[in-house]
């Protein structure tokens, strides 16, 4: 009881229960953030991830713009149940080239981080065109008006020089060939040698299945490429972070 008789004192005087709110805030904050000021680095380096291809960089721009975020998180947390459902959790790295990133706490559907490569080309489309078809109780719009716009990457070389304004390494190479890579992603008869080259793992299809090149297909490209570029088979945690 001597305890609470004490903190009553907190509870009636508001000036005193500021100051020491504030002392609180303070010492948590200072431990928290004074750790970061002796790390050369804060994100661990990860082998495998490296930046949107010009098509994948493209699609993420559609789908923020359709505001797909608002009721699907990219991110895992290192809990039991959401690694069985999702796969392992999220890494820093994973998200270091997003401006902005896709985190966030509010799932209306599943998370999105680890979708690459669960289901083919053509659920994605059926998927988008009418969620309903393949997942019946969903509340998803249907997004099949994107098999109508075509895209022709007019300013993706701008994207991309934007993105290295910003810190993402984008290459001069990288951005001399974006117009040309963002065609060739979509065409697995040409050469896309080097599109592969400068984005290892990039998937090469013809996302939608016409012969022009859509919205709906840069939407794909990036999905199918989300949670794909780390092997997690062979990933170890650097102990020292």
């Amino acid at each position: 009881m001597g305890i609470l008789d004490k903190h009553k004192v907190l509870e009636k005087n508001a000036t005193l229960l500021l100051v020491c709110s504030l002392a609180v805030v303070t010492i948590g904050g200072i431990v928290e953030i004074a750790p970061l000021f002796y790390l050369e680095n804060t994100i661990e380096d990860v082998e495998g991830v490296r930046p949107y291809s010009p098509l994948e960089l493209a699609g993420r721009e559609i789908y923020i713009r359709e505001g797909c975020y608002v009721c699907h998180s990219q991110m895992i947390r290192p809990m039991r149940d959401e690694q069985e459902r999702y796969g392992h959790y999220s890494l820093a790295a994973e998200s270091q080239y997003d401006h902005p990133h896709q985190w966030g706490s509010k799932r209306t559907g599943p998370d999105l981080a680890r979708v690459g490569g669960r289901y083919s080309d053509e659920w994605h489309v059926d998927h988008l065109t009418n969620p309903q078809s393949v997942v019946p109780e969903s509340v998803m719009p249907k997004y099949g008006f994107l098999l109508d716009r075509n895209i022709d990457g007019e300013y993706i070389t701008d994207l991309l020089e934007t993105h290295a304004m910003v810190g993402v390494p984008y290459t001069e190479e990288m951005i001399a060939s974006a117009n040309a890579d963002f065609r060739v992603q979509v065409n697995p008869d040409a050469d896309w040698d080097g599109l592969v080259e400068r984005y290892p793992g990039a998937v090469v299809s013809n996302f939608d299945g016409q012969p022009q090149l859509t919205e709906m297909d840069a939407l794909v490209a990036y999905l199918q490429m989300l949670g794909t570029l780390v092997d997690f088979s062979t990933f170890t945690p650097d102990a020292s972070r």
